[in-house]
């Protein structure tokens, strides 16, 4: 750590010396997301927006920068920074069969998904691709028409493997027909996921490619079991989500709950690790002054970050599901106003 000295001298000729370590840290960027990943470009215009959330599913034929997507590499060349989460979850377009395409000189038939996750009772369970097919190599061609795209990007990108595997394992997963539970399909996960880093590390990526594993963090046992030492020596960010969805959650609280874990059970290089809030928000049914909320969020950042256990990072506002913004101007500002408050500048 940096240590700076300081000698003064009185008039009579006397001196004092000390010294003081220091730290010099980055600000935190303050970060959005609109609803069905629409075009943020004027919703982020006036503030101090740095950091941008997307969703892609592998299965998509446009990962980089998306279909109908040309404003996302505007933001990403002016240096909004991008944590794009590429998920093995098929999105439910027409092409939910085989694919077969060609990627430079290479051709590929990826057969339909074979796993299904997000199992709620009473629920339609979303298929995706399986742990399994990706460790046999059959979702290969997934990922290198994903990454013939990104080259062609033009800035490097934080690749987020997976939106929540919380969510998407806390009932149970099933592929090929046979049924795994939650701890299971964690385990599954783990391995798939160390698969996928595999194929892209092996292969020229662009400069300032990194990559994180994406959790929603409401689950001690699982934000463990999805976050070992050897994958976290591979990996360069932690991921959780934060949202307030009950009266007296506080910023500090909600923030706090899946760090604290962080810093109790895991190791030392998970804890080297930085941090991404990919989705934080706010739920107006239960907490109707947005605003006030948003506006504690600055102070609770600065203090988390002055405690042991990862930084954070990036805060990336979720203007959708539990936290549309309502209404849209009073949160905009707020956000505007919060991410020009301190650790955010």
């Amino acid at each position: 750590m940096p240590r700076v000295t300081v000698q003064v001298r009185d008039a009579a000729g006397h001196t004092a010396t000390a010294t003081a370590d220091y730290e010099l840290r980055q600000p935190v960027l303050g970060g959005y997301y609109l609803s069905g990943g629409a075009d943020p470009t004027a919703d982020m215009a006036g503030g101090n927006f740095r950091s941008l959330t997307q969703y892609r599913s592998f299965a998509d034929g446009y990962v980089f920068p998306g279909y109908n997507r040309p404003w996302l590499i505007d933001l990403g060349k002016a240096g909004v920074q991008m944590n794009m989460v590429l998920e093995l979850k098929h999105y439910g377009a027409p092409n939910a069969g085989p694919q077969s395409f060609r990627v430079d000189v290479t051709d590929y038939t990826v057969p339909a998904p074979s796993m299904t996750i997000q199992q709620r009772p009473g629920t339609t369970w979303p298929k995706a691709y399986g742990y399994g097919q990706v460790l046999r190599g059959q979702c290969d061609g997934l990922l290198h028409r994903a990454l013939a795209q990104y080259r062609f990007l033009g800035f490097g990108v934080n690749i987020q493997l997976a939106s929540e595997l919380d969510t998407d394992h806390e009932f149970g997963t099933t592929e090929d027909g046979k049924a795994y539970t939650w701890a299971e399909s964690d385990a599954r996960a783990v391995q798939a996921m160390n698969y996928i880093l595999t194929w892209f590390k092996a292969r020229t990526l662009p400069p300032n490619t990194t990559f994180s594993v994406g959790v929603a963090g409401f689950d001690r046992a699982c934000f463990q079991r999805t976050h070992p030492e050897p994958l976290m020596s591979r990996l360069d960010f932690l991921q959780w989500n934060v949202y307030a969805t009950a009266v007296g959650q506080t910023a500090l609280s909600r923030f706090r709950r899946t760090k604290d874990w962080a810093a109790a059970d895991l190791g030392p290089v998970a804890l080297s690790r930085p941090a991404i809030i990919a989705e934080w928000g706010v739920r107006s049914a239960e907490i109707p002054d947005q605003p006030a909320w948003i506006a504690t969020v600055p102070a609770a950042i600065a203090q988390l970050n002055a405690e042991r256990g990862p930084r954070i990072a990036r805060t990336n506002y979720f203007n959708s599901g539990w936290g549309t913004l309502s209404p849209k101007s009073a949160g905009l500002a707020a956000l505007r106003t919060a991410y020009a408050t301190r650790p955010y500048v």
